[in-house]
């Protein structure tokens, strides 16, 4: 089966306008703009961590605890794309609105972010179940790295023009610094919202007769399948084998996501080379993930996904050892290598391993794991910190996740190609 790119391309462009809100709010802006303009004066650098962790952890949970109900209900009633409009549609609004927080109001801050994460987060359970329907089992690895390198370099190019704003904000027009930092956030949604377009467009759900039903037998058909859904996957050992191994590996990637420039500021790191790192990470990640890809399809998703997680394992230590803004830079370089061939390659194995016809509540149970991940791993940052008054323990103790993750991935066999994508 050739890969039909008019659906292909249109879905993966869908990364190329969330990943504005991954720059901008998860990696970049918001955590520094959270701490400089939203938390008072005087407040310990530890204080502001913490407060992020638990932000953080609880968007996670919430969307752990809706992934695997919306997936079913969504396949019950063939509503991917009805449930990704409406959950992306609140992420849009959240961060934009953001604009409207005054300086010092942390918790109206905060309570904002957690809504648009749990946009951003629900939105991708039914984005990436739609993977199965825009591409053949063989192109799975090559289309979802290609997904992650357009998020990386249309993020990139975004949070590079808004940094330029913020730098400069006479040029554009702003009074300073923060009404240009507050007005990217009404960008970022816009960013968004228009760059989702194609999906709506051209990506269609498959008609698979008789699936499809009213939405209120579809709550209850969907409720009624997540029982048999959790039962399905624990008969199933290698999905069930792969994701515990990718809930406890994920955890670390996201929790270096999430707090990486959090960390930064803590060891005292100036803002402006913090969100440099970032850019080059983003525009690293570009080419990288692609390789990936190529990667994967040459000698499979699994062996690839090793080489990420002993790069990450490395990351962790060298991070617990750095010392200056350069060695920040140096640590941007090398995630930016890894980071989206991981997150694409786990995605597109998992897609591998899954009914076709249960997409979405599968990655239900993929995404909720993702989201406990997140929750643990930025809380347990969060809670070191305060407890040691020393990050730098937080962060080597990540390691662990990588090594323990990789060693369960192991015990995962590669799955063969279905007779029919040969």
């Amino acid at each position: 089966m050739r890969l039909n790119w008019k659906k292909a391309l249109p879905w993966a462009f869908y990364d190329w306008a969330n990943s504005a809100y991954a720059m901008t709010m998860l990696s970049g802006l918001f955590p520094v703009f959270f701490s400089d303009f939203w938390t008072p004066k005087g407040t310990p650098a530890q204080d502001s961590t913490f407060r992020l962790g638990v932000a953080n952890s609880t968007a996670g949970i919430i969307v752990a605890a809706l992934a695997p109900v919306l997936g079913a209900i969504a396949d019950r009633g063939g509503a991917r794309r009805r449930f990704l409009l409406f959950f992306a549609t609140l992420g849009v609004a959240m961060t934009a609105s953001l604009h409207f927080v005054v300086q010092g109001n942390w918790f109206a801050a905060l309570m904002i972010y957690v809504a648009a994460t749990v946009g951003f987060s629900g939105a991708n359970i039914f984005y990436d179940s739609l993977l199965v329907t825009v591409a053949d089992e063989k192109e799975f690895d090559i289309v979802s790295a290609l997904g992650y390198g357009l998020g990386y370099l249309g993020g990139g190019l975004l949070f590079l023009f808004i940094v330029m704003m913020v730098k400069d904000p006479a040029k554009f027009g702003f009074a300073d610094t923060s009404a240009a930092a507050r007005f990217a956030f009404v960008l970022t949604g816009i960013w968004w919202a228009i760059f989702s377009v194609p999906l709506f467009l051209w990506v269609k759900e498959p008609k698979i007769e008789g699936q499809k039903v009213p939405a209120r037998q579809a709550i209850g058909a969907g409720l009624r399948q997540l029982v048999e859904t959790f039962r399905h996957i624990y008969g199933m050992k290698t999905v069930f084998l792969f994701l515990l191994a990718y809930w406890l590996y994920i955890d670390g990637v996201d929790t270096i996501v999430l707090m990486a420039t959090d960390y930064g500021k803590a060891l005292g790191f100036d803002s402006q080379k913090l969100i440099t790192a970032l850019l080059m990470t983003q525009f690293v990640g570009f080419p990288a993930a692609i390789v990936f890809g190529k990667i994967g399809e040459r000698f499979g998703a699994r062996r690839a996904i090793f080489i990420g997680l002993a790069v990450y394992t490395g990351v962790t230590i060298w991070g617990y050892r750095m010392k200056s803004a350069n060695e920040f830079f140096g640590l941007a370089i090398v995630i930016g290598l890894v980071q989206g061939g991981v997150q694409s390659l786990s995605r597109s194995f998992y897609a591998r391993l899954i009914p076709k016809d249960k997409a979405g509540e599968f990655f239900g149970f993929y995404n909720m794991l993702g989201k406990f991940a997140a929750v643990q791993g930025p809380m347990f940052m969060g809670i070191v910190g305060v407890l040691t008054g020393n990050p730098r323990l937080s962060i080597f103790a990540v390691a662990a996740l990588f090594l323990a993750g990789g060693t369960l991935l192991y015990f995962v066999r590669e799955p063969q190609p279905s007779p029919t994508s040969a």
